[in-house]
């Protein structure tokens, strides 16, 4: 992994991991309007989804991955982050998300089929974008 943070890789592909970074700043912000239009559609909370990702994104050490990390967790009223397991080391991650729900096995399959709708809607929107630069 490019940028990967520990002392012996720090600065090991610090450049690549900054251009990674900025490479995904627009499909990342896409992928969060995908998740708040899929939630929509599926009946969660678009506007708690809308809420976590202004308020909890900035907590994920990624400038993109936390947008649909902190949208996801807002949509369905549950909590994500805290402490994790990296190649068998503990990691502490900020949590994101109010945590109204106690997080289920639900909570998977509903976030797949959140995942799976924003795709759709996102590939639908840069089809009519395609199709209507072809035109103009």
């Amino acid at each position: 992994m490019l940028g990967y943070k520990n002392e012996k890789y720090l600065h090991f592909g610090f450049v690549a991991a900054k251009l990674d970074d900025l490479a995904n700043y627009i499909p990342a912000r896409m992928t969060g309007l995908g998740v708040i239009l899929a939630s929509i559609l599926h009946g969660f909370d678009g506007s708690g989804s809308w809420q976590i990702w202004r308020r909890d994104a900035s907590k994920h050490p990624s400038p993109n991955s936390g947008i649909p990390e902190a949208a996801v967790a807002g949509a369905l009223g549950i909590r994500l982050g805290g402490l994790n397991y990296y190649q068998g080391k503990p990691s502490f991650r900020a949590y994101m998300g109010n945590g109204k729900e106690k997080l289920e096995p639900r909570h998977i399959m509903q976030t797949v089929k959140i995942m799976q709708t924003s795709a759709i809607l996102i590939w639908i929107a840069l089809l009519g974008l395609s199709f209507g630069m072809n035109n103009w």
